[in-house]
C-alpha cells in the first residue's frame, strides 16, 4: 500500500518531518519519495504546482487522494491505517483531549520559533527592527517557560501522557529545532528530556534531516536563551 503513496518533501522542514515521522510510525515504508530545494526554488515548481497549487511542501499523494497540509496528512494516515503500526491517538478520553490541545498549540510553538530564528530571512532588511525582534524573542521566551510547565505537569514521558501520539509527531521536530539552534538544556530541563527521550525513536532516527546528519553541529542563535 506504501507503494501507491507519493511525497515531495524538503529536508529539515518541520512540516515535512512530521509527515515521515508519521509515516514510519504507521509502518509505510516504501513510499516514493522526493527530496527537493527550497534554496532553489524547488517548492513553487510546476512538479509541486500541480499536486499543491500553493506551492509548499510537503505535498503528498495516496493513489489519487491529495493531502498536502502536514496536520492533515498525519490525521489521514493515522485514520486510514488506524490498525497498522502504531496507534497516534490515545484511547482514554483525558490523554485524547491533552494530545489535541497540545497538537494544536504546536503550531502558535512552531510560528514563535520560526519569527526568531528566521526573522532576516522572512522580514526585509528595510523592514526589519531590533525592537520587533525583541518582542519576537520575549515572546518564544514565554512559550519555551508554558511548553517546560506543560512537561512538568505530564502524567507521563509525553505531551499527551504515557503513550506517543500525534502531539509528539508534530510538536518534537520544533523541539529538535530548538537545541539545534543551541538551546540550554540546563535552562529548560523537561523540554531536554523530552528530546534526549524522543531523538533516537526508530521513526524520528529513520526521518532524521540529512543535513544535520552530515553535519551535526547546529547553530547558537538560542543560547542566550
Amino acid at each position: 500500500m506504501a507503494k501507491s503513496m507519493s511525497l515531495l518533501w524538503g529536508a529539515g522542514s518541520p512540516p515535512c518531518w512530521r509527515v515521515m515521522i508519521t509515516l514510519e510510525e504507521k509502518k509505510l515504508q516504501g513510499y516514493k519519495r522526493k527530496l527537493l530545494s527550497f534554496e532553489k526554488g524547488d517548492h513553487k515548481s510546476q512538479e509541486v504546482l500541480e499536486v499543491n497549487p500553493r506551492g509548499q511542501l510537503p505535498s503528498f499523494k495516496h493513489g489519487d487522494n491529495i493531502v498536502n497540509d502536514s496536520y492533515a496528512i498525519c490525521f489521514y494516515l493515522e485514520s486510514q491505517f488506524q490498525n497498522q503500526g502504531n496507534c497516534l491517538i490515545p484511547d482514554a478520553a483525558e490523554e485524547r483531549a491533552r494530545m489535541y490541545q497540545r497538537m494544536f498549540e504546536g503550531q502558535t510553538f512552531y510560528e514563535k520559533l520560526n519569527n526568531v530564528i528566521y526573522y532576516d530571512f522572512f522580514i526585509p532588511e528595510e523592514e526589519r527592527h531590533d525592537s520587533a525582534l525583541s518582542r519576537n524573542k520575549e515572546a518564544l521566551k514565554t512559550e519555551l517557560s508554558l511548553w517546560e510547565g506543560y512537561l512538568q505537569k505530564s502524567p507521563g514521558s509525553f505531551l499527551a501522557g504515557s503513550s506517543f501520539s500525534l502531539a509528539d509527531v508534530v510538536v518534537f521536530p520544533t523541539v529538535a529545532y530548538l537545541f539545534r539552534f543551541g538551546l540550554s538544556a540546563g535552562r529548560y530541563p523537561k523540554l531536554g528530556e523530552y528530546y534526549a527521550l524522543l531523538k533516537d525513536r526508530p521513526s524520528i532516527r529513520a526521518s532524521w534531516p540529512p543535513h544535520w546528519l552530515e553535519n551535526p553541529k547546529g547553530h547558537e542563535a538560542l543560547k542566550d536563551f
